[in-house]
């Protein structure tokens, strides 16, 4: 119908209504139940509902056209022909080549969208921070190692694999415009809003590749939370965002990012929620604790314990959430490994290869996952408390001053004069800590 095409109010952003005109030009339909907004929202751009929206109506429509990705823009055909010599890890060099050349290209078809973002430092990745910033704020969080293995990746690729192709092509790229820098910024914008096409239902083929990322011009506009009211819903022509549950005049639409810990939040797209507020929360007890805390026990023996640890060393972390061990199955593997003699040790190692199959084939699961949970672990074996409340006890020691934390958490004036970085720090790092707090006080003997 024609009046749902006609544009909604939008604030006095210049930026903001030259990519809504081209949204207009380029056929993506907007209804004019929403706003597109910076005012109100939870973090810069964002959608308003402008009247109640039930369930199931379209809030916008995107043709397929408009989707900016490696077989969209103007460079598609290159990228293509020279697939093989672009394969990396990543897998997102295609794409990031095409962002290269469209965002640093005057009369760029996508100019008018790319233009929303005149600086991507400001989604604020801990990839931008110092190395001392991340290093000091985000100690024991697990998201300074990640980051430091994303910028070695990073400039690895863009070495390896983006340079020589740039230097091939230099009447469309080049690397003086075309920088590390703004790679790396590009990188951040495709972590932060890019989408992936689900895998076709009737594709059994698991060990196929997943679908490469795209950008969606305005349905990166929508901020994230768990319980969202908006589902982006891919068709063979368009792609819709739809009401997923009742919308009320004046609230912010928004999307989801899936079941998101605030340390991912933070790693990948640059913002946390309130700790007390992410039902998703988690915090890793990575596995040399759990076996340092076995070292401790009285009754160790030290050269088994060491040949354990050969099997050991590339397990990871077990992964906790607000209500308990989110991989009991794992957890529950290593713990009886490490409370085995020496002559069921040999057993185990003989009869599954070294762990290559797991041994809880005959346990029943959904036991275990009780067991691991909040209510489960005041009554599990004592020893296995013990370890899990030390290896608890030792992951705590490795992040900043817990006290120090805690007076701040408490102290709302305090908090108030944190920077952005230092509250977003702090949400992840108290985050992780209450967890890892809770499993110590469930497994106290």
């Amino acid at each position: 119908m024609a009046s749902e095409t006609k544009r909604p109010k939008v604030d006095d952003d210049a930026p903001l209504q030259n990519f809504l005109r081209w949204c207009d030009k380029i056929g993506l339909v907007l209804s004019t139940k929403v706003q597109v907004s910076k005012v109100g929202m939870v973090a810069d751009y964002g959608m308003l509902a402008q009247a109640d929206i039930a369930e199931g109506e379209v809030l916008f429509t995107v043709p397929r056209s408009a989707l900016l990705h490696q077989g969209t823009t103007h460079v598609s055909a290159l990228p293509e022909r020279e697939k093989v010599s672009l394969q990396s890890t990543s897998g997102w060099v295609p794409l990031l080549l095409a962002l290269l050349y469209e965002y640093t290209t005057a009369d760029s078809k996508w100019k008018p969208y790319l233009s929303l973002w005149t600086d991507f430092k400001m989604l604020d990745h801990p990839m931008f921070w110092s190395k001392e910033e991340r290093d000091g704020l985000l100690k024991g969080t697990g998201i300074p190692e990640a980051v430091d293995k994303d910028l070695a990746n990073i400039q690895r690729e863009y070495r390896d694999v983006v340079v020589p192709f740039i230097v091939k092509h230099p009447d469309m790229w080049n690397t003086r415009t075309h920088t590390l820098e703004l790679y790396t910024q590009l990188v951040a914008f495709v972590m932060a809003y890019s989408f992936q096409e689900p895998q076709a239902e009737d594709d059994d083929d698991d060990e196929k590749s997943p679908n490469p990322p795209m950008m969606v011009p305005m349905a990166d506009m929508l901020n994230h939370v768990s319980k969202h009211n908006a589902n982006l819903e891919f068709t063979p022509n368009t792609l819709k965002m739809v009401c997923v549950r009742p919308i009320k005049k004046g609230e912010e639409v928004f999307n989801t990012y899936g079941q998101m810990a605030n340390w991912q939040l933070l790693h990948m797209y640059g913002f946390t929620k309130l700790y007390t507020d992410n039902v998703d929360d988690t915090a890793d007890i990575p596995v040399v604790n759990l076996h340092k805390a076995a070292t401790k026990e009285p009754d160790g023996d030290q050269q088994l314990l060491e040949e354990m640890w050969e099997l050991l060393r590339d397990k990871g972390a077990f992964v906790f959430g607000k209500h308990g061990c989110l991989t009991d199955m794992e957890l529950h593997s290593v713990l009886k490994m490490l409370c085995m003699s020496r002559e069921e040790f040999l057993a185990f190692k003989d009869n599954n290869d070294g762990w290559e199959e797991d041994e809880d084939e005959d346990e029943d699961e959904e036991a275990i996952s009780q067991a691991f949970s909040n209510d489960g672990l005041p009554g599990l074996k004592s020893k296995w408390k013990r370890l899990i409340h030390e290896a608890a006890r030792l992951t705590v020691r490795g992040y900043a001053d817990v006290d120090h934390d805690r007076a701040l958490m408490e102290d709302q004036a305090l908090l108030e004069r944190l920077s952005s970085r230092q509250r977003n720090a702090l949400q992840v790092r108290y985050g992780q800590k209450s967890i890892l707090d809770k499993i110590m006080e469930l497994t106290k003997t």
